[in-house]
């Protein structure tokens, strides 16, 4: 005799369960339940897909596998909430495979630069030539003696590698290298002028990229600002007029980004460094970019140059490895050889030192100003260097390899970007997609996301509703993938 509550007891007629997702589906109660609650219990359990997608998935660790399954069949819920059929396993799979892929592949990816913007802040700013980045594979792959005496068997300086190099190409008594310009200008400003006094234009007090501030970098450093002049126009006899007991510098920064035109004045580093002689005043200029080849001679305004600064008597001269220098990320300093055995023996120099790939980089990259070859071998001096002629004819080719109305060759402006060279321009050459317009599909902005998101991405402009890639910035070996992307585009 059975004991128990009424509601306990089931009928003799025998059901058959199925297991189904992660819930128990009895039959003859599939018709009376929603379509999406069908759905859902239809889906694979997250133990069954892992299974199933086991061949198509070999070689990926299982709880990468397993956390796949997951949001694949999290998609899949989605949709089934939302009135879809329920996917297929293979499906599934796929998608799973898809998010492995994903989560697995670089995040930092090599682009074709079609923006026709040569230093490109956003892309990485300079390539290196292909001397310096094989000199940096090299120092990431194998030993090296970066702080070892050859000679001596003895521990030596990263510093020695670049130090005599330095010298060659500047003209300088002697430099060092640190990660970047602005930790250039800390460690400087630090090391020669903490707890002192800073003089610097009114005009030159600027912000400039990732927001580094003149006047917070000074604070930071420990030396105290003192400005002079106005924000148009600066006089020798201001900074002359500022010196006290307590100044250490005279500041010439690079106004980077911007240029002011017009009713302007501001005082030379000759001058500079004449009145910091008379009063027994170092002076430091922060270049920035770091030009050491006259921009004039590729139909480019005056840039000043760093040996310029050197030979003016500069105690200190600062600029970027990876803007007009044309090599890795790196912050060059160069001077007289008190100032920089100072700078070097300041304890931020260590946590700011370069490290040995871009160290091999910048001397790959400064052999090529030694030998007199940089506008040759270093990419952004031949992207500048590139004429007119050559870019119609590669632009005007690869028109005529497609032969769409759609695409036509054009002449477009770039420029230098990259903080340097302000405003300028140079002519140029490349290619003017038209989408169809009636589609909203094949916008130009959705053009541009296309040709975004191919395997090695293509980064144009937008303009006057169509797509624009400038070819002064494509390397002439990338006009074959170019021509591929645009003729597959065209295709779909």
């Amino acid at each position: 005799m059975q004991i128990g509550h009424a509601g306990d007891q089931r009928p003799d007629v025998p059901r058959e369960q199925v297991s189904a997702g992660e819930s128990t589906v009895v039959a003859g109660e599939s018709a009376d339940l929603a379509p999406a609650t069908r759905a859902l219990r239809a889906l694979p359990s997250v133990e069954r897909l892992v299974q199933i997608a086991a061949d198509a998935c070999a070689g990926w660790p299982r709880p990468m596998i397993v956390d796949a399954a997951r949001e694949a069949l999290a998609w899949a819920r989605e949709r089934a909430r939302a009135g879809d059929p329920p996917p297929a396993a293979a499906s599934l799979v796929t998608t799973m495979v898809e998010m492995l892929h994903q989560r697995t592949s670089p995040s930092l990816r090599t682009v074709i630069n079609a923006t026709g913007v040569i230093l490109h802040t956003n892309l990485g700013r300079a390539p290196v030539s292909e001397a310096a980045g094989q000199a940096m594979l090299m120092a990431a792959t194998h030993y090296s003696n970066l702080e070892f005496d050859l000679d001596s068997g003895e521990r030596g300086s990263r510093h020695v590698h670049l130090r005599t190099l330095l010298r060659e190409v500047t003209g300088a008594e002697d430099g060092l290298v640190v990660n970047n310009n602005a930790g250039a200008v800390l460690l400087c400003l630090s090391a020669l002028a903490g707890g002192r006094e800073v003089i610097v234009s009114r005009g030159q007090a600027v912000e400039i990229g990732g927001g580094f501030r003149i006047p917070e970098v000074m604070r930071q450093s420990g030396a105290d600002l003192v400005e002079v002049g106005t924000t148009n126009r600066t006089y020798l006899s201001d900074y002359e007029a500022a010196i006290t007991e307590r100044t250490a510098l005279l500041l010439r920064v690079h106004p980077s980004n911007f240029r002011l035109d017009g009713f302007v004045h501001a005082v030379g580093i000759a001058e500079m460094t004449d009145l910091g002689r008379r009063r027994g005043v170092g002076v430091m200029d922060d270049l920035g970019s770091g030009a050491l080849l006259d921009p004039r001679s590729f139909g480019l305004r005056d840039e000043p140059l760093v040996q310029d600064s050197v030979r003016a008597g500069a105690t200190v001269v600062c600029f970027s490895g990876d803007k007009l220098l044309g090599g890795p990320q790196a912050g060059v300093i160069v001077g007289s050889r008190e100032a920089i055995e100072r700078i070097r023996r300041h304890p931020l120099a260590r946590a700011l030192r370069i490290d040995k790939v871009s160290l091999a980089g910048l001397e790959a990259t400064l052999r090529h100003y030694q030998r007199g070859e940089a506008t040759r071998m270093i990419p952004i001096w031949r992207m500048i260097a590139r004429s007119c002629d050559d870019l119609e004819r590669r632009a005007r080719q690869i028109e005529r390899s497609i032969g769409s109305p759609r695409v036509r060759a054009a002449e477009m402006l770039a420029t230098v970007g990259g903080g340097s060279l302000p405003q300028e321009t140079l002519p140029s050459w490349g290619l003017v997609i038209s989408p169809i317009t009636a589609d909203p599909g094949q916008s130009a902005h959705s053009l541009a996301r296309r040709l975004r998101n191919r395997v090695r991405p293509i980064i144009g402009r937008v303009e006057r509703d169509a797509v624009w890639l400038d070819l002064r910035t494509v390397e002439p070996e990338h006009d074959a993938e170019v021509l591929a992307a645009l003729r597959s585009e065209l295709t779909e």
